[in-house]
C-alpha cells in the first residue's frame, strides 16, 4: 500500500497530530463554535438556508435520478465536501474504514504494495520510493513516477487517502496501477500482488575511513530506538563523523523525530508551534540528558518534509550538523486528526511550527549550508548508484574537514 506523506503522533485519547502538537484543540470551544468567530467565515449543518438547499436538492434527485441512490454514499460525500471547502490538501474526512486504515500505517506493518508517496499542491500522486523489498519494487515501480490510474479509476483531483484506499486491498489480491514515468515520457503499467509489508526505517553501515552513515526513510514508533541504537553501534567502533541521510524521506511521528533530536542536542528549543492567531501553543525542549559531540551532515532534498525538515531545521539552528543536498519540501504546518463520535475522523490543519531560530518554513523549506544537486538533473535519490552520488561525496568531504 501506499505511504502518505504524512503519518500519526498520538498526543492523547481524543486528538492525534501530524507532526503535530498537545492539546491543539479545545473541544469545548469546537463544540460552542468558538473557533468560528473574530473574522472566520463559516457555517452550520443546521443553518435553514443550507438544509432548505439540501432538501431542494434531495426532492429534484428522488423524482428525477435515473439510477439507484446510495444514502450512506451521499452522507460522506457532504463531508467530504465540507473539508474541501476549506481549499487545504491536508484537511480531509476519514470514514470509519480510512481511519483505521490511517491508524494501521503507523504500526510495524500492514498490507499493500509498500511505497512511499507524496502529493503536491498540483494534486499529483508521485512515488517517493519503493520500499524494499516490497511489491512496487519487485514489479518495477519507481521513484518519481506519477499514478495516473488505479484499477478503472483513472486519478484526476483525488486526494492522497482516496488514492491510498483504491490500492489497499485483501492479502493475495491485485491491483493495476498506471503510472506516468517522466525519465521515459511514457506510462507504464502494473499488476501488483498486495501483501504485507514491513516497515524498515533505519539503514546503518560504516564507510570508509570509519565514518558512520544512517539513512532514515521515514519516522515511525520505533525509529527514533533504531536511530539511537545505529550512533551507540557506531561510537563503539570509534566512529570519527556522521552521515544522517534524510533525502526522499516525506516525515513522520512527531516524538519519534523530537527524540532524536534530544539525544543529538544540548539543551535548548527543538521546534515550537503556534496557532492562526500567533499564540504558542507548544514548545518542544532538549533535556540535554544526553548530548552528541561528533562531526555530523544531514542530507536533505526536495522530498525532505514534515518531521525531516523538524530534524534538519534543529540540526542547522544549533549548529550540530552541516546540511548538504537541495532546499527541502516547504511543510511547516501541522495537522491534528480528530476522531468523531460515530468512528470517523476529520484531519485539520491547526498551526505552523518554527525551528529554533524562530523560522516559518512552510513553502519555504530549509535551505542546505552547502547546496549540491545531484547528476543528471535528478531530484531523487533513490536510483542514484553510491559512485555517482555527489551529496553524499561532500558530506563525506565535510565530516573530513570538520574533524
Amino acid at each position: 500500500m501506499f505511504k502518505k506523506i504524512f503519518a500519526l503522533a498520538v498526543i492523547g485519547s481524543l486528538c492525534l497530530s501530524l507532526v503535530g502538537c498537545e492539546s491543539v484543540l479545545d473541544r469545548s470551544k469546537a463544540s460552542s463554535g468558538e473557533s468560528a468567530k473574530e473574522g472566520n467565515s463559516s457555517f452550520s449543518m443546521y443553518d435553514d438556508e443550507v438544509e432548505e438547499k439540501v432538501d431542494e436538492i434531495n426532492d429534484y434527485i428522488d423524482a428525477y435520478f435515473y439510477f439507484e441512490t446510495d444514502e450512506e454514499a451521499q452522507e460522506e460525500a457532504i463531508y467530504d465536501g465540507i473539508m474541501a471547502g476549506l481549499d487545504d490538501p491536508y484537511s480531509v474526512y476519514y470514514t470509519q474504514e480510512e481511519f483505521a486504515d490511517l491508524m494501521e500505517e503507523n504500526s510495524g506493518e500492514y498490507v499493500g504494495v509498500g511505497a512511499v508517496v507524496t502529493q503536491g499542491t498540483d494534486k499529483a500522486v508521485t512515488i517517493v520510493r519503493p520500499i524494499p523489498g516490497s511489491p512496487a519494487e519487485e514489479v518495477g515501480l519507481m521513484a518519481e513516477d506519477i499514478v495516473v490510474q488505479v484499477g478503472d479509476v483513472e486519478i484526476t483531483n483525488q486526494d492522497l487517502s482516496t488514492v491510498v484506499d483504491m490500492i489497499r486491498g485483501e492479502e493475495g489480491t491485485q491491483v493495476y496501477i498506471k503510472v506516468y514515468r517522466p525519465s521515459e515520457n511514457d506510462y507504464v503499467e502494473f499488476e501488483v500482488t498486495r501483501r504485507v509489508v514491513e516497515n524498515v526505517t533505519v539503514y546503518a553501515e560504516m564507510l570508509d575511513d570509519n565514518i558512520g552513515y544512517i539513512q532514515v526513510q521515514q519516522f515511525y514508533e520505533n525509529t527514533d530506538e533504531e536511530f539511537i541504537d545505529a550512533i551507540k553501534g557506531m561510537q563503539s567502533k570509534n566512529v570519527k563523523g556522521i552521515i544522517v541521510d534524510l533525502r526522499d524521506n516525506p516525515g513522520g511521528l512527531l516524538d519519534s523525530v523530537v527524540n532524536m533530536c534530544d539525544f543529538i542536542m544540548d539543551e535548548g528549543p527543538i521546534l515550537t508551534t503556534k496557532d492562526k492567531h500567533g499564540n504558542v501553543i507548544q514548545k518542544y525542549d532538549s533535556s540535554a540528558k544526553e548530548s552528541l559531540d561528533i562531526p555530523m551532515v544531514v542530507l536533505v532534498n526536495g522530498n525532505s518534509a514534515s518531521a525531516s525538515e523538524i530534524f534538519a531545521g534543529a540540526m542547522k539552528d544549533t549548529g550540530k550538523a552541516e546540511l548538504v543536498g537541495t532546499t527541502t519540501f516547504g511543510k511547516g504546518i501541522v495537522q491534528s486528526v480528530l476522531p468523531l463520535s460515530d468512528g470517523t475522523a476529520i484531519k485539520l490543519t491547526v498551526a505552523k511550527y518554527f525551528t529554533p531560530a524562530g523560522t516559518d518554513i512552510h513553502e519555504a523549506g530549509v535551505e542546505p549550508d552547502y547546496v549540491i544537486e545531484l547528476p543528471d538533473g535528478k531530484e531523487s535519490a533513490v536510483n542514484v548508484k553510491r559512485e555517482e552520488d555527489t551529496q553524499l561525496d561532500k558530506a563525506i568531504d565535510i565530516i573530513f574537514q570538520i574533524q
